[in-house]
């Protein structure tokens, strides 16, 4: 009879009809209690969820996806045993490379916007498992030291959606070798459940002094209970609402070290290490307002092994604790207390900020060059990203891929980066008044932050806000149509130089004349497919004109210098 229902359910896959949507419910409500047996390497769930319906059809299969080394064990409605059928799905968006998907056929179709709620159970182990990393040929150590999570009997870590499906999630399938189809699956995810609730118990159980878990919701950080001697411990996380947070739960030996707003939890024998970590945490500055219900405190988690990568999400930051401290450790903390002060329902905002606070420390550390050359780096990941925009002009690309739509990925947090580094260099300084002034529950409008801005700048951008974040218009494209010098009276050149943009997107560049000793830096603004031109008087004939110093993203920038031909 189970045969015949897998059948049944792979024909109703093969028929365009009846295609499967994965993807067409959205998880409302979580309820589990999680029972952790870290001497088994072993995770048991039994808890209630609630899905509702957002696609455009009426459903009659519901598709509920954890890691592939945990099984399913239980699934009703209403009370009664419901009626499904599990396999093995391809998919990256776990460290196993896989996950074990049901497909639960409902009594009845569950009609657009409407709920259904799900009493479910599944257990098995979480071990240490870098397949998906070794399957498109990392080094097994390398692997290993990225996708650390695991229960263990010394320790457990284990990340969410992206790392390990510990909760059950639905997604359409992912691989780390089709570019970035992973984080932008990841991203579809988190933005369907921003406003979804999550209430995790998790009772960690075994031999010995039994640690309370640590975890990033609410009542799940900081949690120093003297246990003793003990079979269990129990943590209550709450997600209130979820947001875009990736929720973990880590249980280990852990002291703390308590430097108000930064909190150290610490493993046996790192008491000095701890201390000069929150030290240092305190000094941190990311360079922009604590917005209005943001936090200005940090988590900071030890993670046992020395090679282990940093992992960094809004107000924690999981990360060995080795000296000396590096470059990027400090530039996690700065992201995780960046994105902490910030509390916004658009990523765009959030993310960019958190991003932006990264290359503004550098500046202040190292100077605008060192900015720059961070700028530059990540510069490539968004000329890639963003070819699709001028190969696919037409409107459903600009207003699905803008940065008020698009999902969380890598584009999306670069390009938002760019554009609060831009508007920083066309007013001068970050808008911080303006950012003070943002509320989160008042943002019901894409173009609320813009208004924000304006009234403190007193500048018009919308010509910028609608090239750059209401629309994806790609890139722009700057080059040096023609440069005239002209003799003066009085000495010295009046330089006339006509700059074309011949992308959709445009923006104010930096343009410098480069003279025998010394150079001229003005800049332009230059809108997209158009041309603009500037005046410089300069004491000698240049010997060249410079467009774009790396502060602004292009699509081309081998066009980006013109040489002046020497009388």
């Amino acid at each position: 009879m189970k045969l015949l229902g897998v059948l049944c359910v792979l024909c109703g896959l093969a028929s365009p009809a009846l295609a499967l949507d994965r993807e067409a419910f959205t998880f409302t409500d979580y309820n589990l209690d999680v029972r952790v047996e870290p001497e088994q390497q072993r995770l048991a769930a039994r808890g209630r969820i609630t899905l509702r319906n957002d696609s455009g059809l009426p459903q009659k299969t519901v598709v509920l996806q954890i890691s592939s080394t945990l099984g399913w064990r239980s699934i009703k409605i209403a009370g009664k045993p419901a009626d499904y059928t599990s396999h093995t799905y391809a998919s990256d968006i776990d460290h196993t490379g896989a996950l074990s998907e049901a497909l639960v056929s409902l009594p009845q179709g569950v009609l657009p916007g409407n709920t259904v709620e799900l009493d479910i159970g599944y257990e098995g182990v979480i071990p240490l498992d870098a397949t998906r990393l070794t399957r498109i040929g990392a080094p097994e150590e390398k692997a290993r030291h990225s996708d650390w999570d695991h229960i263990g009997k010394a320790f457990t870590a284990v990340r969410g959606i992206g790392y390990v499906a510990w909760y059950p999630v639905a997604t359409e399938g992912a691989s780390l070798a089709d570019g970035d189809s992973v984080p932008e699956t990841v991203g579809r995810w988190k933005a369907k459940e921003t406003d979804a609730s999550m209430k995790i118990k998790v009772a960690r159980t075994g031999e010995g002094s039994a640690a309370p878990a640590l975890c990033n919701g609410e009542g799940g950080v900081g949690l120093y209970e003297e246990m003793g001697k003990s079979d269990s411990a129990m943590t209550n996380c709450s997600y209130i609402p979820l947001r875009d947070t990736v929720p973990f739960f880590v249980i280990g030996n852990y002291s703390a070290v308590d430097h108000a707003p930064i909190n150290v939890s610490y493993l046996p024998g790192q008491d000095e290490a701890a201390k000069s970590f929150a030290e240092i945490a305190k000094e941190i500055n990311p360079g922009i307002p604590r917005m209005a219900g943001g936090s200005d405190g940090l988590q900071i988690i030890e993670l046992p092994d020395p090679n282990d990568s940093p992992f960094v999400t809004a107000g924690i930051l999981l990360v060995p604790l080795s000296f000396p401290v590096t470059n990027d450790v400090e530039l996690n903390m700065v992201y995780a207390k960046a994105r902490h002060m910030v509390l916004s329902p658009r990523a765009w905002i959030q993310e960019g900020l958190a991003h932006y606070a990264q290359a503004a420390f550098i500046e202040a550390q190292q100077g605008r060059q060192s900015a720059l050359n961070y700028l530059k780096a990540h510069a490539p990941t968004l000329v890639e990203g963003e070819k699709p925009a001028g190969e696919k002009a037409a409107v459903v690309w600009q207003t699905s891929y803008s940065l008020i739509t698009a999902s969380v990925d890598l584009r999306l947090q670069t390009k938002a980066m760019y554009v609060w580094w831009m508007l920083k260099d066309i007013l001068g300084n970050l808008p911080i008044e303006a950012l003070l002034d943002y509320h989160a529950d008042e943002d019901t409008d894409a173009a609320y932050m813009q208004r924000l801005i304006q009234a403190r700048s007193h500048r018009d951008l919308q010509w910028f806000f609608d090239d750059w974040v209401y629309h994806d218009h790609g890139l722009p494209d700057f080059r040096v149509a023609s440069v005239y010098p002209r003799k003066v009276e009085t000495g010295g050149y009046m330089v006339t130089v006509e700059v074309e943009n011949l992308g959709n997107a445009g923006a104010e560049v930096p343009m410098t004349l480069r003279l025998p000793e010394t150079s001229l830096s003005r800049r332009i603004e230059v809108r997209a497919k158009s041309k603009a031109s500037i005046r410089i008087e300069s004491p000698v004939l240049p010997l060249e004109v410079v467009l774009n110093d790396g502060s602004v993203p292009e699509s081309d920038v081998t066009n980006n210098v013109y040489r002046i031909e020497q009388r």
